[in-house]
């Protein structure tokens, strides 16, 4: 744990309170902007101050404690928290998107720390992979070629870019290396979170690649522990590629189109029967064919013809097996790196071919019943996707019968593209699958039922298509065929098989969606050979799923519960190696780099040893020494099993068993990792991965697998998305120059905590500011006037009902607070913990009046106020702690427990008397009767009101200086009655009544004139639950005396209300009350919801 050490400002014991020199009165007269600015200036200053103690102190280091060895694993957790963020990667400075998710990690183990954990929060860099890489090259191409400058109407160059974040002209070049990006932006990224203030211990912080010899070790006996294990696997899989970088593009290799994979068609050959006249000769007896990908091969009994763009580009292009493809030239480069072609990679084009040429060919196509199909025009085509070549099954496909349908019933259309007669309007759909909602004609039906009126009806041939086909796969049945009376489910993989070993189809994978390399290049999908991790295997993701829905793992939200077990249903073979970039030769193949989420899975716990084996910020790449005096080439498997797996200590290893025996210590008193912050971008690889790897390296032990994985959406700005094109692109620097860095932590806890995109609201922190620098002032002046004097906690004064309300509203904040921070709702925490609190203590103030307010319950209410706000705003909590309330307590008598020098070490507040519902229920009735006041008051006075044009004067207000208050002790009878028939019906946990058999009921004893009104009186009373709940709302009297309280409480309802002259608190049962036209309010009060007559 950290040392202690006071805050500047902090007086001994007997001390007076100081004055702050920055918290002069503001001056009248002075522009808001300069009082802004003083503001900002002040808490800028406090921030400052408070973090040369954090320095001083070493705040933020853990230590594992001794003796832990002999508690059980239960009593250990409970005793220490560790929490860890993804590595940000380091080609550039950190911005808000990293602050708003880090934010979470940062406040979650202050309040650990807060709580009295031994805490610890480590901070790595990553520098894996290709976008330092691929962003060195193409600098290095820019300064080669002098294009620097961005082209007109083209994106920034890569030296603008840099230019862009201040790196001056002179310093730019040096970035051509790649390895420069690693000894400039990772100090700098730790400068900005220490400016931040995060309790980060920076001893165990590094950066990755080989570049770092100990991580780079720890590195290869990962991949050599889960190669052991058979989790590594090596051979030809299809993958996402670049071909310009001449290897796989994994996910954070992309500059777009993270988290797309390739997508597998069926390729379908249709032989062509004819040749376009422009190629008739160069291919005449040869085997050419048109090519369509299909995703539903099982549908190709019902093939009619296949369609082409009329105005699209085609290419003819040779294939093993002296085959040759018509097909667009963008799925020719696909299938070239797919091994179809004769050379891999290589597709040179032998002909160039008009969609309009195609038109009107005969066709042999696989498994339709017509010896032979035409080629015809379908203008929604895009060459974008799939080859260019659609084939068409009417039955079941409604885009493909709007087209068919469209070609037989337009004659106007057929003579545009030249199309006879006889190529479409003999061929009718065909029932191949029957489905029982729509009939064996589902496309045919479907395309009636919407009104589609034609093929470029584009959005309800969508809502058709997604019908008929989530229909058809999973309730539709074969009526023709290999499959006939099977479900399609299960005679897709039946036919696709057929027509694969019968030659007539061949496999075709693309990338299911646009994919950019960070070099620029627009990736295919090719079959290499690759190493890969074998994710889903049973036994593997069974014993994972089953970590994830156990009581042992925490997702804090349905949803991403639901995803981390529907990304396990999915995930699979992922490949873990490429050739270039950055990063960790795998061990036993070195010609592969292991890649970047493949290599940051488990350094997690490379943090544990992290601090002896590297030893702080200023060695982060492990070259410099450290504090056990090993060497990174002392580390074989051998030893790193010995730490993290308890093997056996090494024969003649150069590191002693004391040396080793400290690594492992570390690591068994620090794992399993309590809590990972993350974006929900990641759930669907790093972070599902890291639980694969945690369970494969740790041989399912459930108590190394991690504990928690809270999940974030992306942030936005002002409510729009952060991009540098829009100036709204703002990094962790900018975020502390404009609003310092407290101001800028609150807007970030009140930015959101669900996987919905969050709003980072620059009103929010600009008005933080000015709650902060509001508070402190408050705080002084209260202080001063209130506790100047030796406070005795053992001769405290009788509380009277403000008092008791205060502090029951107080306990209330605590345990609403503790609550949302316990489950990552720091929105929540800000609410209960600082907004709401701020008006409690107005309301206390103005009730007590003229009377003085308790000075241990203001200390109190000041110590738990900045407490609960330490976690989102340590510098200003621990700033007016030591400064303002810590010298009170030095000098104050008979108090429980010495106050600690550190805010950070007083411990969470706790309740001296139990919170007291009844007292909360009193303090909110007398907040609704005020606002109640005010609005009758406001309906009473009436005028004000524009007329209507032309209709004379405005009315003007009425004079009402007296207010009378009727309560209702109780309900009349007829009231009493609906309310007890509804006590006795069935609620739900949610206060909801089940049914509504009590309609009836209430008919039945409530006849007459009156059964109108009890009905509406049930209505409200129902609606009334959902509110303050069933047991509430179904009160036949109020709990507590309403007149008595209001009289106490008279001074707070009607404060600040010039020109009331009178005011009375009357039982609405008395009748002569002596004030004319009162009947109707008295009428309408019911218990716990006075009247308000105004006079």
């Amino acid at each position: 744990m950290e040392s202690s050490q006071q805050l500047p400002g902090a007086g001994a014991a007997g001390a007076p309170v100081p004055k702050p020199a920055t918290q002069a009165a503001p001056v009248v007269g002075t522009e808001e902007k300069q009082q802004s600015r003083k503001r900002y200036d002040h808490l800028r200053e406090i921030e400052k101050k408070v973090q040369e103690v954090q320095r001083a102190t070493n705040e933020g280091r853990g230590e594992a404690l001794p003796g832990y060895e002999t508690m059980t694993f239960e009593e250990k957790n409970k005793g220490k928290f560790m929490t860890t963020f993804p590595y940000p990667y380091m080609n550039g400075y950190l911005h808000l998107g990293h602050a708003y998710s880090m934010s979470k990690c940062e406040f979650q183990v202050r309040f650990q720390r807060q709580l009295g954990k031994n805490a610890l929060f480590p901070f790595a860099f990553h520098c894996t992979g290709m976008p330092i890489h691929a962003a060195a090259r193409r600098l290095k191409r820019e300064i080669e070629q002098g294009k620097t400058q961005r082209a007109e109407g083209a994106g920034p160059t890569q030296y603008e870019i840099l230019a862009q974040t201040g790196i001056s002209d002179t310093e730019i070049p040096k970035f051509q290396d790649p390895k420069y990006w690693l000894e400039f932006f990772p100090p700098q990224g730790m400068k900005d979170l220490k400016d931040f203030g995060v309790y980060v211990d920076w001893r165990r912080s590094f950066i990755t690649t080989e570049v770092n010899p100990f991580y780079d070790s720890f590195i290869r006996w990962q991949f050599n522990t889960l190669k052991k294990a058979e989790k590594v696997k090596f051979g030809k899989r299809y993958t996402i590629y670049s071909e310009a970088d001449g290897q796989p593009c994994a996910d954070h290799d992309r500059s777009k189109g993270e988290g797309v994979g390739p997508q597998e068609y069926t390729l379908i050959k249709l032989q062509c029967l004819d040749l376009p006249e422009s190629v008739k000769a160069q291919f005449e007896g040869k085997k050419v064919s048109l090519v369509a990908a299909t995703l539903r091969p099982e549908t190709m009994y019902g093939q009619t013809n296949c369609y082409v763009l009329a105005e699209g580009e085609y290419g003819i292009f040779e294939m093993k097996g002296d085959e040759y493809f018509i097909c667009s030239h963008r799925s020719a480069r696909n299938l070239a790196f797919q091994e179809m072609t004769k050379d891999f990679g290589k597709y040179p084009c032998l002909g160039n071919v008009k969609g309009q040429e195609l038109v009107g060919l005969r066709l042999k196509a696989p498994l339709s019943k017509y010896e032979f199909v035409y080629a015809l025009p379908m203008q929604t085509i895009s060459m974008g996707k799939g080859t260019g070549i659609v084939t068409s099954v009417p039955s079941d496909s409604p885009d493909d019968w709007a087209a068919l349908r469209d070609l037989q019933t337009k004659k106007g259309l057929r003579e545009k593209y030249n199309v006879l007669e006889e190529w479409c309007v003999p061929f009718e759909p065909t029932p191949i699958i029957n489905i029982p909602e729509f009939g064996n004609l589902t496309a045919v039906k479907l395309v009636e039922d919407l009104k589609i009126q034609s093929q470029k009806d584009k959005d309800k041939l969508a809502e058709a298509k997604d019908k008929a086909y989530t229909k058809g796969f999973y309730e539709g049945v074969m009526l023709v065929g290999l499959g006939e009376g099977l479900k399609v489910q299960d005679a897709k993989p039946i036919i696709k098989k057929h027509l694969m070993e019968t030659g007539q189809a061949a496999p075709y994978y693309e990338p299911e969606g646009e994919v950019v390399s960070r070099t620029g290049d627009d990736c295919i999908v090719a079959l290499c050979d690759q190493w890969f991790l074998n994710y889903g295997e049973e036994s593997w993701r069974d014993f994972v799923k089953g970590h994830v829905k156990s009581q042992d793992f925490n997702g804090f939200n349905p949803k991403t519960q639901t995803e981390f077990e529907e990304t396990l249903d999915w995930l699979n073979q992922w490949a873990c190696s490429r050739t270039a970039g950055l990063g960790t030769k795998l061990p036993w193949d070195t010609q592969f780099l292991i890649e970047s989420l493949s290599d940051s899975t488990i350094y997690m716990a490379y943090y544990t040893v992290a601090h002896l084996l590297q030893g702080g910020g200023d060695n982060l790449n492990g070259q410099q020494g450290n504090p056990i005096g090993v060497k990174a080439e002392d580390f074989t498997d051998a030893e790193w099993e010995y730490v993290f797996k308890r093997g056996p200590y090494p024969a003649g290893s150069p590191i002693s068993e004391e040396t080793l025996a400290k690594l492992r210590y570390e690591f068994e008193y620090w794992y399993p990792m309590d809590l990972r912050c993350s974006g929900k971008d990641l759930i669907r690889n790093h972070l599902t991965m890291s639980l694969y790897n945690h369970a494969a390296v740790w041989d399912n032990d459930t108590k190394y697998m991690p504990r928690g994985f809270f999940c974030n959406g992306y942030v936005l700005v002002n409510g729009e998305k952060m991009s540098k094109s829009k100036g709204n692109f703002i990094t962790m620097r900018d975020c502390i120059d404009k609003y310092g860095v407290d101001a800028t932590r609150v807007a970030l806890a009140d930015a959101g905590d669900t996987l919905d995109d969050a709003n980072f609201d620059e009103l929010v922190a600009n008005s933080a500011i000015l709650r902060l620098y509001v508070f402190e002032r408050w705080i002084f002046e209260e202080l001063r006037k209130n506790c100047s004097g030796e406070l005795d906690f053992a001769a405290q004064p009788p509380k009277d009902l403000w008092d008791e309300m205060f502090e029951n509203e107080l306990n209330y904040a605590i345990d609403q607070t503790t609550k949302a921070y316990n489950e990552i709702k720091y929105k929540q925490a800000l609410k209960h913990g600082f907004f709401e609190p701020q008006t409690i203590k107005e309301d206390y103030l103005i009730g007590k009046g003229s009377k003085p307010v308790n000075p241990f319950l203001l200390i109190k209410f000041i110590e738990a106020q900045l407490i609960l706000l330490n976690p989102i705003v340590p510098h200003f909590a621990e700033y007016c702690w030591a400064t303002h309330v810590l010298p009170i307590l030095q000098k104050a008598k008979n108090l429980t427990k010495a106050p600690a020098a550190k805010l950070i070490d007083q411990g969470w507040p706790q309740a001296e008397v139990p919170f007291n519902p009844l007292k909360r229920r009193m303090y909110e009735y007398i907040k609704s009767v005020k606002s109640n006041v005010r609005l009758a008051q406001e309906k009473a006075k009436g005028g004000g009101k524009k007329p209507a044009k032309g209709k004379g004067a405005a009315v003007a207000e009425k004079v009402v200086e007296n207010c009378a208050i009727f309560v209702a002790p109780e309900y009349p009878d007829w009231q009493k009655a609906v309310l007890e028939i509804l006590a006795g019906m069935e609620w739900d946990a949610e206060n909801k009544v089940s049914g509504n058999a009590y309609v009836n009921l209430i008919k039945e004893k409530i006849p007459g004139p009156k059964a109108g009104f009890a009905m509406k009186f049930a209505a409200f009373a129902v609606k009334e639950a959902q509110t303050v709940g069933k047991d509430a709302a179904l009160e036949l009297s109020t709990p507590f005396n309403e007149i008595e309280l209001l009289e106490s409480t008279k001074e707070f309802v009607f404060e600040n209300m010039p020109g009331l002259k009178g005011t009375r608190i009357l039982s609405a049962q008395q009748e002569d009350d002596g004030i004319e036209g009162s009947k109707a309010s008295k009428e309408a009060a019911l218990p716990s919801k006075p009247a308000i007559f105004f006079y």
